[in-house]
C-alpha cells in the first residue's frame, strides 16, 4: 500500500490553521470578559421585582 505523505506547505497550512483557531479563542475569551453581563441582567430583573412590590400593596387595599 502506497503511503501519501504530507508536503511540507500542508504541514505549515495545517499548524497556521490550528494556531489561529487557538488565538482567535484566547482573544475572543479576554475581549468578552471586558463585559458587564451580570449588571445588565440584575438591572433587568430587579424592576420586575420592584414592580411586583409596588403591585401587592395596591392589591391589598383593593
Amino acid at each position: 500500500m502506497g503511503e501519501e505523505k504530507l508536503e511540507t506547505w500542508q504541514i505549515i497550512l495545517i499548524i497556521v490553521a490550528v494556531l489561529g483557531y487557538i488565538i482567535g479563542n484566547i482573544t475572543l475569551l479576554k475581549y468578552a470578559t471586558k463585559f458587564n453581563v451580570k449588571d445588565k441582567l440584575d438591572k433587568q430583573i430587579k424592576p420586575d421585582e420592584a414592580e411586583d412590590k409596588q403591585d401587592t400593596p395596591q392589591d391589598k387595599k383593593n
